[in-house]
């Protein structure tokens, strides 16, 4: 047999292991329904290979968290439309931080990572705020800056309030117009619930509500590199950055595999995220959005796989959503 011959083999034996078989499929949609889901939408190579709905939800449903992945592509674009620069100290643009010893070195990719050491501050995703901002602003510093993970609103409030300030100097525009100008529309998308304050500023922990196709529209996205180093995390917290979980180490030895919604039902210091995956069996390139009681985007490079996820609120475990579905796809 030839060598060109056989290299092609080869390739096609590697496609068809990628490919998401039909009984996983199945496998993947009956645990959903089991669990309360409402949607399932699976697309591979971009042909939809399942769409389906259940339990006699509506179509669009509040994705919660993750509503923070299309705030960190805003982020990613301002940065790469000269506005700011993520490694930049969010005091270089508050005067209120430039003094405070602590808080005047949190970066601007701290307070996306949630790796700035504030007070998670959860109270602020109340609707009835005068000025959220305002409040995250004066949050303590509980944790250490860029040792301790704490997932919370309060960082991604000051990051609205570092990128409001820019943008009105730069060109008098609103987070909330660039956003839709810089990731929405491009995307697709139109306006969203932005559960705004008195003084306008949106909630950028949760808020969104999303069918699965509209969400899905945010896996092209990331398919196409637009979320650069969601793939890896902080060392506060290695399977988190830019509003994506990760699953790098999966496989690697010693590797814990966990949900993240169970350890962040836990105190900031309870949790541990050292050496924690999504799922074991899962290619190491997938990356998440997760939103609370089972919303979950999964997205795939190396299986070129988008899968939304959309549910009634109930516990949910990624681990064994994903083996069902990819099963031996990779």
């Amino acid at each position: 047999m030839k060598t060109g011959l056989i290299f092609t083999m080869l390739c096609v034996a590697v496609l068809a292991r990628g490919e998401i078989k039909s009984e996983g499929l199945r496998a993947a949609a009956d645990y959903s329904a089991g669990h309360r889901g409402t949607a399932l939408l699976v697309i591979q190579h971009g042909k939809t290979i399942l769409d389906e709905r259940q339990n006699g939800g509506p179509a669009a449903m509040k994705i919660y968290s993750g509503t923070k992945g299309f705030w960190n592509a805003a982020a990613l674009a301002a940065q790469q439309d000269g506005i700011l620069d993520l490694d930049e100290r969010a005091s270089a643009t508050l005067p209120e931080w430039a003094g405070d010893g602590r808080k005047s070195v949190i970066t601007l990719r701290q307070l996306l990572n949630f790796s700035s050491g504030l007070d998670p501050s959860f109270s602020l995703h109340g609707e009835d705020f005068k000025d959220r901002n305002a409040v995250a602003l004066r949050a303590p510093l509980v944790g250490s800056t860029g040792g301790s993970f704490i997932y919370g609103p309060a960082a991604l409030q000051v990051f609205h309030e570092v990128l409001k300030r820019k943008l009105a100097a730069a060109r008098d525009e609103t987070p909330t117009h660039y956003l839709e100008r810089r990731v929405l529309r491009p995307m697709g998308l139109g306006s969203q619930r932005y559960l705004a304050d008195r003084a306008g500023n949106p909630l950028l922990a949760a808020g969104f509500t999303m069918t699965a196709a509209q969400w899905a529209r945010m896996g092209r996205f990331v398919l196409r590199g637009g979320i650069d180093g969601a793939a890896h995390g902080s060392s506060a917290n290695p399977m988190f950055s830019q509003g994506f979980w990760n699953n790098h180490l999966a496989g690697s030895p010693g590797a814990r595999e966990i949900d993240p919604e169970d350890l962040l039902h836990l105190k900031w210091h309870q949790q541990s995220w050292t050496r924690t995956c999504l799922c074991h069996s899962a290619p190491s390139d997938l990356v998440a959005c997760i939103g609370s009681g089972g919303q979950r985007l999964y997205v795939v490079p190396s299986l070129d796989l988008i899968v939304v996820r959309l549910g009634f609120m109930t516990k949910f475990s990624d681990g064994q959503f994903l083996r069902l579905l990819l099963g031996g796809a990779h």
